[in-house]
């Protein structure tokens, strides 16, 4: 049985009950799914999932089979439907144990229809793990032939027939084939993945295909990534050679993650409503006509998110959400001595509560985002109810931003416009010392360091230059051809990491026959000279890492052949390498090198050595490596704070950028303001000429601008800088002698 829905310009019908898309009807093609499919393999809600006690191998697809049809409205201006689909405990384990009502929904006038499911886990159904969540459209192969996912990737696309064995040589993995002899020449010697397609979430709004005759667009429109997991820089399929286009809520790409339910957990969530719109052109047949009105209505979309119609109760509307405002800045006294900086280009959002980072890895709940702009103001919007953590992360700085409270959007706490404003926020990046060298971008991605050319019997020219050369097949077996007997040496001051470090740290392909794969650890090297440590000193190596899959990562120092001063477990299942990504899961480790280990004199290495090597997409991309000399270790000073004066502490932090003071302790009032008499003490303890009109009634930071001057004068001398808090040195600071005294004897 079939049920059909039509607005006049659009028609579409689905069997009922199972509400598979069977037929989209538009300007006079009379479907434009592909006709040679079976009805349930044309356009479809599925899931990817396995019993919890059963690893992701054996995971099976479930095309989400409803079991019955219920019309919810049906009026002039309005038509929707939903398709229920529930477990089925009979079927023992091989039945998904979710309850999902999908819905389709067409309005009068409109150039298309939307679509969104709610998902239910009940308390007492079976534990399991979810995959794989998403929506698939199957297209006419005889009708669309040219794809479009962004300005910059766009082109005319092979046939899929060009992926059969007669036409096609698949290579180190199924979804990855060689054409040696397409249907139409031009694609000779191309490689064809949909992973090559992949885009970041915060840039998937609008993509589809384009059929010339007729001249008709076919594309998917996702106004909001609430829904969808793993925030803003997730990477996710889009659209393929099929021709297939994809709206995906939740997978395992680039995370090697899959969602877990335990026997008694309720979950519910509402996936979408996406928009599949339909358009045409008249006059001049250029496909980029059909792309940049599918972009106009997408930004349309994304104004009227959330949308009004949907009648599931689930779905919060407008009026019931809420929104939260502030400002980010950024504290690194190393960067910027004389205060904060603007967040520029943050990326700052709300998760649900969890440790620092943990939004990269939680699938299950909403996710709301957005960018700073240019004074680190930000705004987030339609925020569904609940508990949450902001997070955050500043490009061109290390690490992760968490508010140290929790935030509830909650019904009584919404009004009209933005209703929490939680003012200026600081992020202090980690830091112990200065940067003594870097290498790289902190940006969450290899993108910087050097991608090199493809093989050329690979080499998709669409993908030759610009900023996805590295989505080219098969970089990762460059690295035997620039390496092939010695491994990766970069030496700071000289190198040049755009040019000298590999985008990707993989195993060595020592050895290769037809049936036969030989692959080795690969160590690289870091060499630098120091010219005055200390061997009571610490040093920190931060290694903030783009991505890891299936990676062992050790460091050493000065010694190639001894045991690891640092090694991680077997970390990652991002998969990146081999899926044509430059990130994946944010990882950062911060070691400590005690001084001990490096030659004041001459040059140091630090050995980087990939130890696990089964095959060669196993490995770790680096985002950013930085060498700190750690102060802590020169001052040595503990404070027991109350929370009264962490505004104090705060300003102490700045204090300790100045270098190897034999002695510091800290002077400060409870309100960060230096008191005169007290200026007076310290002043008379350093025997310096400074009068307490410098420092007078001025705020804590302001300080740091004067303590050079400071310094300077007190050459040869202990330096001690007072912090008074509870008044304990009130009653001596008419007396430097009992202040020296005090702090010294």
């Amino acid at each position: 049985m079939r049920v059909v829905m039509s607005n006049g310009l659009v028609q579409i019908t689905l069997s009922n009950p199972a509400g598979h898309l069977v037929g989209i009807r538009y300007k006079g093609i009379d479907n434009l799914l592909e006709v040679n499919n079976d009805e349930h393999n044309r356009g479809y809600w599925d899931v990817v999932w396995s019993n919890s006690s059963i690893n992701g191998k054996t995971s099976k697809m479930d095309r989400l089979t409803a079991t019955s049809c219920k019309v919810i409205i049906e009026t002039e201006h309005q038509v929707e439907l939903s398709f229920l689909k529930t477990w089925n405990s009979s079927l023992k384990g091989n039945d998904v144990p979710l309850r999902v009502d999908k819905r389709y929904v067409l309005l009068r006038g409109s150039s298309g229809f939307y679509t969104y499911a709610i998902f239910e886990h009940l308390k007492k159904w079976p534990s399991f793990n979810l995959d794989e969540s998403r929506v698939a459209f199957k297209l006419r192969k005889d009708k669309f032939h040219y794809m479009a996912i962004s300005d910059d990737r766009q082109r005319h696309m092979p046939s899929p027939d060009d992926r059969r064995p007669e036409r096609g040589e698949i290579l180190d993995y199924s979804e990855a084939v060689l054409l040696v002899n397409p249907i139409e020449p031009r694609f000779e010697g191309e490689v064809d993945d949909k992973y090559q397609y992949t885009c970041e979430l915060k840039d998937l709004r609008v993509h589809g295909w384009i059929s010339m005759d007729p001249p008709v667009g076919f594309w998917q429109i996702t106004p909001s990534n609430e829904f969808r997991a793993g925030g803003p820089i997730k990477s996710e399929l889009t659209s393929h050679v099929g021709p297939t286009t994809l709206a995906m809520f939740s997978s395992t790409h680039n995370s090697g993650l899959v969602i877990k339910f335990g026997e008694k957990e309720h979950w519910k969530k509402v996936f979408g409503p996406i928009f599949i719109y339909l358009n045409t052109v008249s006059g001049k047949e250029d496909p980029r006509t059909f792309w940049n009105d599918a972009k106009k209505q997408m930004f349309d979309e994304v104004r009227h998110w959330p949308y009004n119609f949907p009648a599931s109760k689930d779905f919060q509307h407008a009026h019931q959400r809420g929104a939260i405002s502030g400002r980010l800045l950024v504290q690194d006294r190393f960067i910027n001595s004389g205060g904060r900086i603007s967040a520029k280009g943050a990326y700052i959002g709300l998760a649900p509560p969890g440790h620092l980072g943990s939004w990269q890895t939680e699938f299950k709940k909403y996710q709301f985002w957005t960018e700073a702009n240019e004074e680190g103001y930000f705004t987030i919007r339609n925020i569904i109810n609940g508990e949450y953590n902001l997070y955050g992360w500043v490009p061109g700085f290390i690490g992760d931003y968490k508010f140290s409270k929790q935030i509830a959007i909650t019904p009584e706490k919404k009004v009209t416009g933005v209703n929490i404003d939680l003012g200026d926020l600081v992020y202090e990046p980690v830091r112990d010392g200065p940067t003594l060298w870097e290498i790289g971008i902190p940006d969450r991605s290899a993108a910087e360091f050097y991608i090199p050319d493809p093989n050329p019997k690979y080499d998709n020219n669409f993908l030759h230059n610009g900023p996805n050369r590295f989505r080219q097949y098969g970089l990762w077996d460059k690295y035997t051809e620039l390496y092939p007997d010695k491994d990766l040496v970069y030496t700071v001051g000289e190198s040049d990491y755009t040019k000298d470090f590999f985008f990707a740290h993989v195993p060595r392909h020592i050895h290769r026959r037809p049936s036969e794969h030989i692959f080795k650890k690969t160590t690289w090297t870091i060499k630098f000279s120091l010219k005055d440590s200390n061997k009571g000193e610490t040093y920190i190596l931060r290694l903030a890492l783009a991505s890891a899959h299936l990676a062992r990562l050790q460091v050493r120092v000065n010694d190639l052949n001894g045991d690891p001063l640092f090694s991680t477990p077997l970390i990652g299942r991002d998969n990146t390498i081999a899926r044509h990504e430059i990130h994946g899961l944010y990882w950062l480790f911060n070691i400590k090198i005690p001084g001990s280990y490096l030659h004041s004199r001459g040059e140091n290495s630090i050995y980087l050595t990939q130890a696990y090597n089964v095959n060669g997409f196993l490995g770790v991309m680096y985002d950013y490596i930085r060498l700190e000399v750690a102060q802590t270790s020169v001052f040595n000073i503990s404070l027991d704070v109350n929370p009264e004066v962490l505004e104090c502490v705060f300003g102490t932090r700045m204090l300790c950028q100045v270098e190897r003071l034999t002695v510091m302790l800290l002077f400060m009032e409870y309100a960060g303001q230096l008191q005169q008499g007290a200026f007076g003490a310290a002043t008379g303890a350093f025997g310096t000429d400074f009068s307490a009109a410098d420092f007078s009634n001025k705020e804590h930071p302001f300080a740091i601008s004067t303590f050079q001057r400071m310094t300077n004068a007190s050459k040869g001398k202990q330096i001690a800088i007072f912090m008074d808090y509870d008044d304990i040195l009130l009653p001596i600071l008419s007396d430097p002698e009992r202040v020296f005294d005090q702090v010294f004897n």
